[in-house]
């Protein structure tokens, strides 16, 4: 005969039932939190740990101590200054408790279109070009790529001052490139003769005179110059711009075609005026040339008399009828080699 019983937990003693739901948490958050709480960073990833809430900070250092905050105004200085926390390198296993939470970011190199927009699509033609007024109010797409990277000294700026904050970066490059578009003058350099001559923004603006001509001419300035004013981006928001590549400048359809033509008659001008400069430029060396060997000629007429007198000079210092004499053999040498000698008559 087989019986069968059937136990329940009510059946349980209450020690053997606090027992086990003891053993069974503990074996809960061992799995949980224990093995959970190992992690890894990868060889392109920096990470941060934060204990309830806070980051674990490196004593009482800030950004104000370090070079990237020479690149904020005096004004900015106390708005930016964050502190500088504990970065975890790569490697690993570490662990973390439970009450702690580990914030991982990439410091790898990412390219970008600037007229990409990560918080809408579709903005800018779908990220492909970005529009800018210029200072003669043409309405202008912008083509290129920036190149950016986060900043290891400065992860505390990136991880919690911004929610997003490649879109801030972007935004911030963009209103400041806007800004420069909008005010770009072509630099007051021009060369002649070979010398680099310094003119006014007028006279450049009589030569060029289409704002979009200058930008396209001068696209390294415009890239330095975006490089430089971005360069506060990794002390604002903890991300360095390695690089901003402005590729091309798209006049409105409109008048492109006059642009063209503009362009054909400028470099017309610029072709004759090349040949007029180096025509006088040619005349300028031939009449210097000109100019040496007259002086020259007019230097080998004169030494032989210069000679001659210094000769005579001494001569005369020499005695009293030492010239006398020098001049009776120099006559009776002429008297020598002539053939007939017409004497005048003392009276």
């Amino acid at each position: 005969m087989q019986v069968s019983h059937n136990v329940s937990v009510a059946d349980l003693d209450p020690a053997q039932w606090a027992v086990g739901f003891v053993l069974g948490f503990f074996l809960w958050a061992g799995l949980r939190y224990g093995l959970r709480g190992f992690y890894t960073v990868a060889q392109n990833e920096r990470a941060v740990k934060t204990v309830f809430g806070r980051a674990k900070r490196v004593a009482n250092a800030t950004t104000f101590q370090h070079p990237m905050s020479e690149t904020l105004k005096p004004d900015e200085r106390s708005r930016y200054n964050y502190p500088q926390v504990e970065v975890i390198p790569p490697g690993g296993p570490y662990f973390k408790w439970p009450w702690e939470r580990i914030h991982k970011i990439s410091v790898a190199t990412f390219t970008a279109s600037i007229a990409f927009d990560p918080e809408s699509a579709t903005a800018n033609y779908g990220g492909t070009k970005l529009e800018a007024v210029t200072k003669d109010h043409l309405n202008t797409g912008l083509v290129g790529q920036i190149r950016y990277r986060i900043s290891e000294q400065n992860l505390y700026a990136c991880l919690f001052s911004v929610r997003h904050p490649i879109a801030h970066v972007l935004g911030y490059f963009i209103s400041i490139l806007r800004e420069r578009i909008a005010n770009f003058e072509a630099p007051a350099r021009l060369l002649i003769a070979g010398e680099e001559t310094n003119r006014s923004p007028q006279s450049m603006e009589a030569i060029s005179g289409i704002s979009i001509n200058d930008l396209r001419k001068n696209l390294r300035d415009l890239n330095e110059q975006m490089e430089r004013e971005c360069a506060s981006s990794v002390a604002r928001y903890g991300i360095i711009l390695d690089a901003c590549l402005i590729t091309g400048i798209e006049p409105p359809n409109e008048v492109e075609s006059a642009l063209a033509a503009i362009n054909t008659a400028h470099n017309h001008v610029s072709s004759e005026v090349s040949l007029a400069q180096a025509a006088a430029d040619q005349r300028i060396v031939l009449s210097r040339r000109a100019v040496e060997i007259e002086t020259l000629q007019a230097k080998a007429e004169v030494e032989p008399l210069l000679a001659l007198a210094e000769q005579l000079a001494a001569l005369r210092n020499a005695g009293p009828g030492v010239l006398a004499t020098y001049l009776r053999n120099v006559r009776l040498g002429l008297f020598r080699r002539a053939h007939r000698v017409i004497i005048g008559a003392k009276s």
